[in-house]
């Protein structure tokens, strides 16, 4: 690797890598390229993207009919299938695209804060029983089926009406719903599009945690960065928090294996040329990119209800240890945001204010204080932005910001953004030494398996303070909060 005029590192022919900014570097359109790629990262995150890869997916992605601005990334890239990990990238309605590439095989992968009204320091040493009683409560690990049974309409319902059909079922608060990204529920959705084996797949796993990096973390806030924010958010120093963190199970996973394959077919008979087969993708008002949408829609509305069904159980087993009301104990629900989803939404290009369908694979919308679609009790600050690091490190809580709304369409990163493939950490890490480790740290770890915990380790991630501090550099979003990590029950 060479240097450019600026210090910065240049890529081999075609494509020059422009440094804009400390942190955002741009690939210029060549080629087939219809928008130039840009990416948000510091000198040495921009240089690991390089090396494995992934900045030929931001240029793959900025082929793709419809795009605007720019195919972009977050500071937390990494390779993914077609589109890079931690990727942004906005379509036109009339001629642009979808891709279940876009938005991933875990569709609406997301996040989701429970805040306590405890202090850590006057309930530390319940943490151990605390994680046990969690691990114990939520089911966790591949295949695995929770308590929750579905038939067939109730399955239905549960898709179309996402959160507040679970609501409705005794899984949770009215409240809960004011703090869930789109109220709970993508509108949109049609049952009839998902084939029999995905809903198979989803039938017994609403309420479960899954496997790879899925967790439910206990958590102490260990940093304010801005007192305001924080207060909105009912957040406090040294208070016990509860972060959960899964997808769509196995419901989500069928969804998009099926119509990859479908898309693929469709791209071509639309004459869509396409750099990368894993790019499949359809123009949004075909029939396939209307029935991927909607089967979409579904996946997301499982996710989200099954990770509030995991915060009723996680109410359960704080009512067990602490022998009190999850409503006295202050359980509520401070946000929840998918990170792999693609939307419809407004925003302004050149001047314009245009719909797009907005996909953001590993990447967290981040929207300004005054923006419609933030609830009203958070629209004076800005959206709350959850991003878990590690299980050795730390997570944040941030807030939306209008730069966001500038650069990448309201969106900021998801997470630490992994620097060793799961495979590799396994080779390189030891899972009984590792909690070993962590153990000493004061870290309470429950995990399904010691491999599966060796694949999650600390070291297989990119340090989460260097990458939120690149997102408020950049403007992206801005940090309000900074949580350690007491206990990990682990997919």
């Amino acid at each position: 690797m060479s240097e450019s005029a600026a210090g910065g590192p240049v890529e081999s022919e075609p494509g020059r890598l422009v440094e804009v900014d400390p942190w955002c570097w741009e690939i210029p359109k060549s080629g087939e390229m219809r928008v130039p790629g840009r990416v948000f990262a510091d000198r040495e995150f921009i240089e690991h993207a390089q090396n494995e890869e992934a900045l030929d997916q931001v240029r793959n992605v900025a082929c793709l009919p419809g795009i605007e601005m720019a195919s972009l990334a977050m500071p937390d890239i990494h390779w993914g299938y077609g589109f890079a990990i931690g990727g942004v990238a906005a379509f036109r309605i009339d001629d642009g695209i979808i891709s279940p590439g876009g938005v991933g095989y875990d569709i609406a992968c997301g996040v989701r804060l429970i805040r306590t009204g405890l202090s850590v320091p006057e309930v530390l040493g319940t943490a151990p029983d605390l994680v046990h009683e969690l691990s114990r409560s939520i089911p966790a690990g591949v295949g695995r089926h929770g308590k929750v049974r579905l038939n067939n309409r109730e399955l239905d319902q549960l898709m179309v009406r996402g959160v507040p059909w679970a609501v409705s079922r005794g899984y949770g608060w009215q409240a809960d719903i004011d703090a869930i990204e789109d109220g709970g529920v993508l509108d949109g959705a049609d049952p009839g599009v998902v084939s029999v084996r995905a809903r198979e797949r989803g039938f017994a796993q609403s309420g479960t945690l899954g496997a790879g990096n899925h967790f439910v973390e206990v958590q102490r806030v260990d940093r304010i960065f801005d007192q305001a924010a924080a207060d909105a958010f009912g957040i406090f120093k040294d208070q016990l928090c509860i972060m959960v963190h899964s997808g769509s199970r196995g419901l989500g996973h069928q969804v998009c294996t099926e119509f990859v394959k479908i898309m693929g077919g469709a791209a071509a008979r639309a004459g869509i040329n396409l750099p990368d087969r894993q790019l499949a993708c359809a123009p949004i008002s075909s029939r396939e990119g209307r029935d991927y949408y909607a089967a979409m829609a579904c996946a997301a509305n499982f996710a989200r209800t099954n990770r509030q069904v995991m915060t009723h159980l996680v109410r359960q087993s704080f009512e067990y240890i602490f022998k009190s009301s999850a409503e006295s104990l202050g359980l509520d629900l401070v946000y929840d945001v998918s990170h792999n989803v693609a939307k419809f939404e407004e925003h302004e290009v050149g001047g314009e204010k245009k719909q797009l369908c907005v996909h953001r694979k590993g990447a967290t919308r981040s929207f300004p204080a005054g923006h419609p679609d933030i609830p009203l009790k958070y629209r004076a600050v800005g959206q709350p932005v959850i991003v878990p690091g590690d299980m050795g490190t730390a997570s944040y809580l941030l807030k939306g910001t209008e730069t966001a709304m500038e650069r990448s369409f309201g969106s900021t990163c998801h997470g630490a953004g992994r620097v060793m493939g799961r495979r590799a950490a396994r080779k390189l890490i030891r899972g009984s030494e590792l909690r070993k480790r962590l153990e000493s740290q004061g870290i309470t770890i429950r995990a399904v398996s010691t491999s599966g915990l060796a694949e999650e380790a600390p070291e297989a991630y990119k340090d989460v303070d260097k990458v939120v501090d690149v997102c408020q550099n950049a403007g992206l979003s801005h940090k309000v909060a900074r949580l350690r990590p007491l206990g990990v029950v682990k997919g």
